[in-house]
């Protein structure tokens, strides 16, 4: 029994450093000259400088806006998060616990959705928003994403087996069905709100393809895209700074990660009990 714990603690360890390698070399990267980045194979940087963060931070020389890329992920990917974890959780809820009409048959065909690759949806959402005259705005890079059936499917496991009797003894102290659910049940679903929501926002915020065709404005580009656009142009040769670009658009994942963790590990655990 310890032999296998050992092996798979070992086996764990070495998979965790072959995911680190290529984050380490990528921050190390970005502290390294250009000329160094190209000429030097030794992992961390001879000279330390901090020059690619400060020339991609205040695009000196540059005509592209690197800190608006990174307001529109932020924005679209928090905006985009909060809505779906709003739809989700009352969607969940009234399949879950409400007597909701056809709702036997409604959630499989939610839940069947998943099957179906979002590529097969885009050519007929890029018709829809561009009849709406939504495409190359704000709305066109956060809506796709609000009919989310992962977070009605992992909501619904919660909301029922949520106890029916803390709800009733809500109702017989004067609760409607709707304080029931703002003041009892959502926060009892806390972690598994933090659990969908970092799950959104990393959805959203390192989508590539959609935020390339929806927009063709340079102001309302993501990081994602911008980053494909700087390797094709000013950065094609500058290794640092486009590592430095790079570190930059992985800090606000790694920030949130960071801040939901406690609650993003409760509710995978929950999710796995379930």
């Amino acid at each position: 029994m310890r032999k296998s714990k050992s092996s798979l603690i070992l086996i764990a360890v070495i998979l965790g450093i072959l995911f680190l390698i290529p984050m380490v070399w990528m921050v190390a990267t970005s502290f390294k000259s250009d000329t160094e980045a190209l000429s030097s194979m030794s992992l961390f940087p001879k000279h330390f400088t901090l020059d690619n963060y400060v020339y991609t931070l205040l695009g000196q020389g540059l005509d592209v806006p690197i800190v608006r890329w990174l307001f529109n992920s932020l924005f679209v990917g928090i905006g985009g998060s909060l809505l779906v974890i709003i739809i989700d959780a009352m969607a969940a809820y009234g399949l879950a616990r409400l007597n909701v009409p056809f709702k036997k048959i409604m959630f499989p065909m939610f839940i069947s959705t998943l099957m179906i690759p979002w590529v097969i949806t885009f050519i007929p959402l890029y018709l829809q928003f561009g009849n709406m005259g939504w495409l190359n705005t704000y709305a066109a890079l956060i809506f796709p994403y609000t009919a989310n059936a992962f977070g009605v499917f992992l909501l619904y496991q919660f909301f029922r087996g949520f106890p029916k009797a803390l709800e009733e003894a809500a109702v017989i102290d004067g609760a409607n069905k709707w304080q029931v659910f703002v003041r009892i049940v959502l926060p009892s679903a806390k972690p598994m709100l933090w659990t969908l929501g970092i799950f959104t926002f990393m959805t959203i915020y390192n989508d590539f393809l959609w935020p390339l065709v929806s927009t063709n404005s340079i102001e309302l580009r993501t990081i994602t895209t911008g980053i494909a656009i700087m390797q094709q142009g000013s950065f094609v040769s500058s290794y640092g700074k486009l590592m430095a670009l790079t570190t930059l658009a992985t800090l606000p994942m790694l920030a949130i990660f960071l801040v939901g963790q406690r609650q993003f590990i409760k509710g995978i655990t929950q999710t796995g009990i379930k």
